[in-house]
């Protein structure tokens, strides 16, 4: 099986959160994900690393992650996205999953 890689680089206007410490939630099996997020020093932008055998869906991707990053004012993060088939809603939970752990919020 083939695997798709895809990376965006996000930046907002107004970056309100930030992490202290790597973050890993999640497994990679049937139609689950993983996400790792680190801290990193990107000027208040968040890159993003996405490893899926789902080929065609590079826009669906874009619009979830920028999504997250919008709605929580996140920055200066890498994100990486190892997914197995999880839906547009799995991924925005896990990702809200790890910005609540990381931050308390």
């Amino acid at each position: 099986m083939a695997l798709n890689t895809l990376e965006f680089h996000l930046k907002i206007d107004e970056v309100t959160h930030s992490i202290d410490t790597p973050i890993h939630l999640g497994v990679v099996g049937s139609g689950d994900m993983e996400v790792l997020m680190e801290p990193k020093e990107l000027e208040g932008a968040v890159s993003v690393r996405i490893v899926t055998p789902v080929a065609g869906f590079d826009e669906l991707w874009k619009r979830v992650v920028e999504k997250f990053v919008s709605e929580t004012l996140l920055g200066n993060v890498h994100l990486e996205i190892n997914d197995n088939n999880a839906t547009p809603a799995v991924v925005l939970l896990r990702l809200r999953q790890g910005f609540a752990e990381a931050t308390g919020k």
